[in-house]
């Protein structure tokens, strides 16, 4: 299918040998998955990861596994012992108030950061509003990580000369349109749970992919360099995301994820790569699968698009849209925080 793209039926594995030594990396939904994934590979790089995560029982499980359990490339490196730190930061994105609480600690604490892989997110989840009033697949998969990025981008501006956002994305986007009139989708819901439950998620993939591309695009407008955007489709992988999908619905992509998917190592990999790969470093506001630059399609690639949810998203975070972004930024850190 074409717009699974050349690379779709093989599985490219990042070859860098880069090291983190230094850096700091916040993950979001790092308690399982992809997330955890990827603070398993960086850890070994030397990184200081931080796993933004919902539910501390969970993650602290999680940062027991990744200690205990290195990545294969590890031991062929002779890298056993050179590893970095792990921290927790409690982050909820089903409400704002704890993504503008995380965002105070992390600004608070930590003293740069480098790298802000936004991955977190849900599928197929039952229709209901967040405390804010937010359809929650929207809030937890885009608009959450809009309000983090937007809070710690000035702290990364003045991190390092080589910063990094990696939204995660997915394929399924190209379905996917932005509800504008409907953005909580209350019309779609009240005529077919299912579907519209299946519309929020691509709706919410299509709105990371436009936040990558209009971040990109105003920060070297405002002539911000040093702060790089990517948005990756990490493959079909069998994790939990479905787990609020009915009995159909998971075992069916369990059984596509069995054909023609990836396990959590290789689904990694492209997240991994727009990290740290350093032939990438002065590339922003593109889309990659299996470690290469992917084309987007339709909706993807409308730049009115992308500033009308940008100003969509600043009205649902009751923010003043500014096409000025260092003057926004300000503004927004002396409103928030």
């Amino acid at each position: 299918m074409w717009f699974f793209g050349k690379t779709w039926f093989y599985n490219r594995m990042c070859t860098s040998k880069a090291r983190l030594d230094g850096k700091t990396v916040i993950i979001t939904g790092a308690s399982d998955g992809l997330g955890k994934e990827t603070a398993r590979d960086l850890y070994a790089r030397g990184a200081r990861v931080i796993l933004a995560c919902r539910n501390m029982e969970k993650t602290n499980e999680a940062v027991k596994d990744i200690k205990n359990n290195p990545p294969s490339w590890v031991e062929k490196n002779g890298n056993a012992n050179n590893v970095g730190e792990l921290a927790i930061y409690f982050l909820n994105l089903c409400s704002l108030k704890s993504v503008r609480d995380c965002a105070k600690n992390l600004l608070t604490n930590e003293a740069a950061i480098h790298i802000l892989i936004n991955n977190a997110g849900v599928a197929l989840h039952p229709y209901e509003k967040t405390e804010d009033g937010i359809e929650t697949t929207f809030q937890v998969n885009y608009l959450g990580h809009y309000l983090l990025t937007i809070l710690l981008l000035p702290k990364m501006q003045a991190s390092s000369i080589n910063c990094r956002i990696i939204n995660v994305s997915s394929f399924t986007y190209v379905v996917g349109d932005i509800d504008f009139d409907d953005i909580h989708l209350e019309r779609s819901y009240q005529s077919y749970k299912y579907y519209a439950s299946w519309k929020s998620y691509v709706q919410s993939k299509l709105a990371n992919i436009l936040f990558t591309k209009e971040l990109a695009s105003r920060l070297k407008e405002a002539n911000i360099h040093g702060i790089n955007v990517y948005a990756v489709h990490p493959g079909v992988i069998n994790t939990e995301i479905t787990r609020h999908g009915n009995s159909f619905v998971h075992t069916s992509y369990a059984i596509l994820s069995q054909l023609c998917g990836k396990n959590l190592v290789q689904g990694a990999q492209t997240i991994i790569y727009c990290a740290i790969d350093e032939g990438i470093s002065n590339e922003t506001g593109l889309y990659y699968s299996n470690c290469n630059i992917s084309n987007t399609y339709r909706k993807a690639n409308n730049r009115e698009y992308a500033k009308r949810l940008w100003n969509m998203s600043c009205r649902l975070l009751q923010l003043e849209p500014d096409e000025n972004i260092t003057a926004f930024l300000k503004t927004v850190s002396h409103q928030i925080l």
